[in-house]
């Protein structure tokens, strides 16, 4: 079973105009799509392949990454507070599996 995603927010309360940090990291065991199996079958690629991030149903991130990313991928990002609400993240990947994670913010 899967943890669920960490999620690091330098401030959930941060005042108008203030930058925040958001450091968030997913269990998955990215497959390239380039290695065999035992019985020399292709093992089909399912990486992580877009990461979004809104904050009260507005976007504030895309990433699309590709097959050099490792295993568990690791985001970082910055935005300026402007409005409170949820800050939702969610990872998808090539199988069409989510996992997602959400966080409050109140700006101040």
């Amino acid at each position: 079973m899967l943890r669920p995603p960490r999620i690091w927010i330098s401030s959930a309360t941060p005042k108008a105009g203030e930058r925040v940090r958001v450091r968030a990291q997913v269990d998955h065991r990215m497959e390239t799509g380039l290695r065999t199996d035992d019985g020399g079958k292709t093992i089909l690629r399912n990486i992580t392949n877009r990461f979004e991030a809104t904050l009260a149903g507005q976007r504030l991130f895309l990433w699309s990454p590709e097959i050099s990313v490792a295993q568990d991928p690791y985001i970082e990002f910055l935005f300026v507070a402007r409005k409170s609400g949820t800050l939702n993240m969610v990872w998808t990947d090539d199988a069409g599996k989510t996992q997602t994670a959400a966080r409050e913010l109140k700006v101040g």
